[in-house]
């Protein structure tokens, strides 16, 4: 086998010597993370999605993105959201057909504490003021089964099929409602045929309060509007007759009771009685209005008292003021202190203004004639004589003072040993009248009890015969006009509702998920390179069937027309891409002849090696030297597509075999120098064999003789062979299959490949469906219309 002789044809000595030719390529570790880094940093933001922003042009609003992006995605997702909403609508229309209607029929009940007159007077049972517990209590006995049974056994529901659970078939027990339809516990056989009708009645039956108001809301539902108005009246009747029963069996207890207590109080009320009149006869006790007679004589004399005591004490302080009056003289004050204490006599009033009146005039007749004028001092001693009979007056009524004082100090002390006799009386008689008290105190209470007790057995009484409820019908139930649910609008609507967020989720998540190359855009996002050019896919038939004579004389056959299509269809819009990738080859190498260009992909299958064929085709075209080596050792695909039945190729030639011109082979048609690759027995090292010194001089004479060297290299995920090429090829070219090759496989290949990457011309985005672009590159929709360039000559 010939990889057990490759040391000599490679020209080297040992294994270790064909290693160290690889070391050019074999980057050490830091440079890999140095590469690494720089292609994460150069990255750009990614999406998860499919639309990504063009990396030059004018900027945009993020409004014009949005309404960009979601243009897009309705474009590529419609499909799936109309798909999802028809799925969705159409479970809505066949829940609405299969679903029951159901009617709900609504009563209402207010509970009417306002009773009459004549109720609030001739009441057994004080009524509580109505709260939020007593509220919830009445809706307690609306939903407790004493109710439903009653109004089951009433309007014989137990046979009802609607209740029994035998009505509906299948689908009732399928497609149950919440409150409405029976579930299939309620299908099951009972000892009571009519448990399950309750049940089904309770589920059926809801009662509420309005709002925080005294009003009761009862609401039935059936599947029959007359029916469901029907079960809510009869709910509401057997509520008020419960009530007015409840009221009835209330008051008939407690009558019987009261009747009871009266006899047991009266006789306890009587015995009371006599035992108060026994011991006022015993004790010889007698009461005036009331009260004992010794008690009304200590009141009096105490009363008394006390206004004696009064009467002298005022005397008293009377008497004390005159005398303080007298003894300070004869002056003006004490002519006004004896004035004010004896104002109401004539003889001081008179005196009083015959005092003032000379007063008057002697101030008049000093100012006049002086003081000492004898008038003047003939006044002045008029005015003293008045002041002195003033003071005499004072004194007689100061004596007169000091005797009333002394009669009624002698009536205080006489008041006061006749009250202390009457006390001295009662005493005697004190221990008897607490315990008439006690006997009176307690026969008035049994009397009292008893006429509290008599009262209320009479209104009981009454009562009895004039019944009241607290609850009354305020509107019956009526039947509805249409169905309360399903509510075939708002089914249809949320249906449609979501279906569409149905639709909107899947296709996001294809959105997300969708992480393969769609636009050139993306790619050059992705991968920070330019990317030359969108080969489209080629229909089927467009190259034409390969004329006879076009077979060298090595015996090679075309058993693939593709790359051909550069020469039967020059107008097409797959032979203009590969046109752009020419030109950009040209631009990037410049006018440097000997133009090694290698191209590779990701994965196997994405057309490289088309692409390279279409691309040396195309050169040929236009008089340029070319020719095609296929590099691909471990799978020579392009020889197969090319030459099938090649026996010798690069391979024999870097061993020494055969010469350079035997091996290299030309068609007739495209004039296309192609040297192939033959694989007779599996080669293991073909790292080792492209990055030997043998391969490197045969690019160079390859270099030398042609203008153009395109290299159809391998896949760089599978295998390493593409990293063995760096001395060899100048610059690359990775080929991306449209909507199949993965993102991050193409990351993962150039991240490993740090060398291909720096040397990486730019990309071509294979397989192309122009057809689909428009849902993807919504900004350059309108440069995938073949009609567009139509007048230009362009023709598929």
């Amino acid at each position: 086998m010939w990889y057990n002789e490759w040391p000599p044809f490679l020209g080297l000595a040992s294994p270790d010597a064909a290693i160290c030719a690889l070391e050019d390529d074999r980057t050490s570790t830091n440079e890999v993370d140095r590469i690494s880094s720089r292609f994460m940093l150069q990255k750009s933001q990614t999406s998860d999605g499919v639309s990504f922003a063009p990396l030059e042009g004018g900027e945009s609003g993020g409004l014009n993105e949005l309404v960009t992006f979601a243009v897009g995605y309705l474009r590529r997702q419609y499909l799936v959201i109309a798909f999802a909403t028809a799925f969705a609508v159409a479970a809505g229309i066949i829940y609405l057909r299969v679903t029951p209607p159901i009617f709900n029929a609504t009563a209402t009940v207010l509970i009417d504490r306002q009773k009459s007159a004549f109720v609030q007077q001739q009441g057994l049972l004080t009524d509580a003021p109505i709260d939020t517990a007593a509220v919830e209590s009445q809706l307690e006995i609306l939903r407790s089964k004493a109710i439903a049974s009653g109004v089951i056994k009433n309007l014989q529901m137990a046979s009802d099929p609607e209740f029994t659970g035998s009505g509906g078939g299948w689908l009732g027990s399928l497609f149950a409602i919440s409150g409405s339809e029976l579930s299939p516990s309620d299908l099951r056989s009972t000892s009571d045929p009519s448990d399950a009708a309750i049940e089904a009645f309770e589920r059926r039956l809801s009662v509420s309060r309005v709002g925080i108001s005294w009003v009761l809301e009862i609401t039935f539902s059936s599947n029959k509007p007359d029916r469901a108005a029907q079960i809510a009246n009869a709910v509401a009747n057997a509520y008020v007759v419960d009530q007015l029963e409840a009221k009835y069996q209330a008051n008939r207890a407690a009558s019987e009771w009261l009747r009871a207590r009266l006899q047991q109080l009266g006789a306890e009320s009587s015995a009371a009685q006599h035992a108060v009149e026994a011991f006022k006869e015993q004790n010889n006790i007698i009461t005036a209005d009331g009260k004992p007679v010794d008690e009304q004589k200590v009141v009096d004399l105490n009363g008394r008292l006390v206004a004696a005591r009064t009467q002298t004490s005022d005397s008293l302080a009377r008497l004390n003021r005159l005398q303080a009056i007298i003894s300070a003289g004869s002056n003006d004050a004490t002519l006004d202190a004896a004035v004010s204490e004896i104002a109401n006599t004539p003889i001081t009033t008179t005196l009083r203004q015959q005092y003032l009146e000379l007063s008057r005039r002697e101030a008049e007749w000093s100012a006049r004639f002086g003081r000492d004028h004898l008038a003047v001092v003939s006044l002045r001693n008029r005015m003293q004589e008045v002041r002195t009979s003033m003071l005499d007056e004072l004194r007689r009524f100061a004596e007169t003072t000091r005797n009333d004082y002394e009669v009624l100090k002698q009536r205080q002390e006489e008041i006061e040993k006749q009250l202390a006799q009457a006390v001295t009386q009662s005493q005697t008689t004190g221990q008897a009248q607490v315990t008439l008290r006690e006997l009176e105190s307690k026969a008035t209470g049994y009397r009292n009890l008893h006429d509290s007790f008599l009262q209320h057995y009479m209104g009981s009484a009454q009562q009895e015969t004039f019944p009241i409820s607290e609850a009354r019908i305020l509107s019956p139930a009526s039947p509805p006009p249409s169905k309360s649910k399903p509510k075939s609008l708002l089914v249809l609507a949320l249906s449609l509702i979501g279906g569409v967020g149905l639709g909107c989720g899947l296709g996001m998540l294809r959105e997300l998920t969708d992480r393969v190359f769609r636009t050139g855009e993306q790619l050059e996002s992705e991968l920070q390179t330019p990317c030359i050019a969108l080969v489209p896919l080629l229909k089927a038939g467009l190259a034409k069937q390969p004329p006879r004579g076009s077979i060298d004389k090595t015996g090679s056959t075309r058993e693939s027309r593709v790359f051909r299509t550069v020469v039967d269809a020059p107008l097409s819009s797959f032979t203009e891409a590969i046109r752009a990738i020419k030109l950009a080859v040209d631009l990037h190498t410049g006018s440097r002849l000997g133009k090694v260009i290698g191209f590779t992909s990701a994965l196997p299958n994405e057309g490289k090696s088309t692409i390279s064929a279409s691309l040396a085709a195309l050169i040929t075209q236009v008089g340029g030297r070319v020719i095609l080596v296929d590099c691909d050792l471990r799978n020579p695909s392009l020889s197969r597509m090319i030459s099938p039945h090649a026996s010798v190729g690069i391979v024999e030639v870097i061993a020494g075999r055969i010469s350079k011109k035997e091996a290299i082979l030309r068609d007739v048609e495209t004039k296309i120098s192609f040297l192939p690759a033959v694989k007779k027995t599996p080669i293991f090292h073909t790292s080792e064999v492209l990055a030997s010194e043998a391969m490197r001089k045969l690019f160079d004479e390859l270099r030398a003789e042609y203008d153009y060297v395109v290299v159809d290299l391998p896949p760089l995920a599978p295998i390493i062979d593409v990293r063995a090429t760096t001395h060899l090829v100048d610059s690359y070219l990775l080929v991306v299959e449209w909507g199949r090759t993965r993102i991050d496989v193409v990351e993962h290949s150039l991240r490993t490949s740090p060398r291909i990457y720096e040397a990486l011309m730019g990309a071509v985005l294979n397989k192309t469906d122009l057809s689909s672009m428009k849902r993807y590159d919504s900004y350059r929709g309108e440069l995938y219309q073949n009609v567009q360039f139509a007048r230009y000559g362009y023709t598929e």
